[in-house]
């Protein structure tokens, strides 16, 4: 566990806090910010450097201002605790700016005796649990995808085999109009057939995981993606190169992440479109596994992001449900078949968007270390 630097060296004016406290803070789960009379930041725990998206030492050189817009609601809070000098809550505040987006953030602000005019502000972000409430009807909505799989694999496959062969003899004793019909007939067929076979995907197997270098999965999708229908893009990578190890299944997550950039691709504009292959290590998300007292940790996110329109909140409620789509003359499939996999995995995925910035990120767990191989004992007489 990182402890944090000690607070004398880190804020102007001097702010204080019992001795020991920045270790407890440094502990807890949920971000916790120091403020000085000013508005800086004096001190953050290591949540709040997630929840801001900055490292300590960037912190301190900012005030909250720097982040939020001065009419914010968090702001008006810690001005009010301030005036009252007495702790203030507030819920659901969105905390919307072009370096900060969070929703759904609780927060509570208590004054702090010993240094007049700093405030330690609690925030207890929303979008975790919503998070994982996305993630529970992503997996309901890929089961119900693997229950229709199978239902149309067995009851429709075979009728189609029917139809088809009767088109086709049809075709060698009919008029040439007519035989125009039945080619078309053996078309149509055949789109049906490759929509169940996609369906088919969607079926339950067993996943086998390894420890996988997710960078070199990345390069590969990378040269897929800029060889084909990401060409005339710029990819771009933003790399963590200390990461540890993946524990996934390599082809399928070769599959999520092509689904992901070629959705990214059709999205952007052809002449100024980016689309920036990220990685990184985060505190994670835990789950708790029911019936058991394990956790999954899910610390390696990667992401992947494109400067496109951005996606209606409307689709994003259901953007990960089968058949929901907004391309024309799309099947809706891709992003259903990536929360499936993401789900199989055991892992997360959410979404991120507003106009000229969609994220799409995924929260993989990390490959258990690997013990030595123990050398075998030598008996000497």
């Amino acid at each position: 566990m990182r402890t944090a630097a000690p607070l004398r060296a880190l804020a102007r004016p001097q702010v204080f806090l019992p001795p020991g406290a920045n270790l407890i803070l440094g502990a807890l789960p949920m971000p916790v910010v120091l403020l000085d009379p000013e508005n800086r930041f004096s001190f953050a725990n290591p949540a709040a450097e997630l929840f801001f998206g900055l490292s300590l030492p960037s912190l301190t050189q900012m005030r909250l201002t720097d982040l939020l817009p001065e009419d914010c609601r968090l702001v008006s809070l810690v001005e009010q605790v301030r005036s009252v000098d007495a702790p203030v809550s507030d819920h659901d505040l969105n905390l919307i700016s072009p370096r900060l987006h969070r929703e759904g953030v609780a927060a509570h602000g208590a004054p702090v005796p010993e240094s007049p005019g700093a405030v330690v502000l609690t925030l207890q972000d929303g979008s975790t649990a919503q998070k994982l409430d996305r993630q529970l009807n992503f997996r309901g909505a890929a089961r119900g995808a693997s229950a229709m799989a199978a239902m149309l694999a067995h009851e429709v496959k075979n009728p189609l085999s029917g139809i088809r062969g009767a088109a086709q003899l049809l075709e060698s004793g009919v008029s040439e109009a007519d035989r125009e019909l039945c080619v078309l007939i053996q078309d149509e067929v055949d789109r049906i057939r490759d929509l169940v076979e996609r369906m088919d995907m969607f079926s339950e197997r067993p996943t086998e995981r390894d420890a996988v270098n997710i960078h070199e999965v990345l390069d590969h999708v990378k040269r897929i993606a800029g060889a084909g229908f990401a060409a005339h893009l710029r990819l771009a990578e933003e790399y963590d190169p200390s990461l540890p190890l993946v524990w996934g299944n390599r082809d399928q997550l070769v599959q999520i992440l092509l689904n992901l950039v070629k959705n990214a691709a059709e999205a952007v504009d052809p002449r100024e479109g980016e689309i920036v292959l990220s990685t990184a290590y985060r505190h994670g998300v835990r789950l708790a596994i029911p019936g058991s007292k394990e956790r999954v940790h899910l610390p390696l996110e990667v992401s992947v992001r494109d400067n496109g329109p951005g996606i209606d909140d409307d689709v994003r409620a259901t953007l990960f449900e089968p058949f929901v789509t907004t391309k024309r003359g799309g099947q809706g499939l891709g992003l259903a078949l990536v929360a499936k996999l993401v789900a199989d995995h055991g892992s997360l995925i959410e979404c991120d968007s507003r106009p000229g910035r969609t994220v799409f990120r995924l929260s993989l767990p990390q490959a258990p270390a690997r013990r030595p191989a123990m050398r075998p004992i030598e008996l000497r007489a």
